[in-house]
């Protein structure tokens, strides 16, 4: 069994595309001991590397919702197999966490849990910066992971995200 680990997939060249990224970097200032901080572009059989045998996986990304409320927070836990799960393709990925669970299943290959943190994007346009309200909804983020960590470890942080659903499968 490995450690536990946090993706964080996107492109931080396109602007909210890049929250993954942005809470990989907040975390490494925290240094969670014992947790795997990973960059991805979300490509389906690198994250069914970078999240086999783990006990607990976050990942974190970018998502859009109709109707759209950049900055909001979702988050969705699949201890069971993803069977069903909504493959609708969104943002700058071509194929993603859907497609990844699909075959991680088939292989057998899931993390004891996954948890998804979609942060719902205002702006992929090339650029560098956060819109306003996902630059907003880091530390909220960034709270809600550490609490996750800390919960898996047996333990309890202070501070939660207040998260939602975007329906009943967010985009991602």
């Amino acid at each position: 069994m490995t450690a536990p680990v946090v993706i964080g997939i996107g492109n931080e060249y396109r602007r909210d595309d890049g929250i993954g990224p942005a809470l990989v970097a907040a975390l490494a200032e925290h240094q969670p001991a014992g947790v795997r901080l990973i960059l991805s572009d979300g490509e389906p059989a690198r994250l069914i590397e970078d999240w086999d045998g783990a006990p607990i996986a976050v990942i974190v990304d970018a998502v859009l919702c109709e109707p759209s409320a950049p900055g909001e927070i979702h988050r969705t836990e699949l201890p069971q197999p993803a069977v069903g799960v909504h493959s609708r393709p969104a943002g700058s990925h071509s194929l993603g966490i859907p497609d990844a669970l699909r075959l991680a299943e088939v292989l057998d290959r899931l993390p004891d849990r996954l948890i998804v943190y979609a942060v719902e994007a205002a702006d992929v346009a090339f650029g560098t910066d956060l819109s306003a309200p996902v630059a907003a909804a880091l530390p909220r983020l960034l709270d809600a992971v550490l609490d996750e960590l800390a919960a898996a470890r047996g333990g309890h942080r202070s501070g939660s995200a207040g998260t939602t659903s975007c329906g009943p499968s967010p985009t991602v």
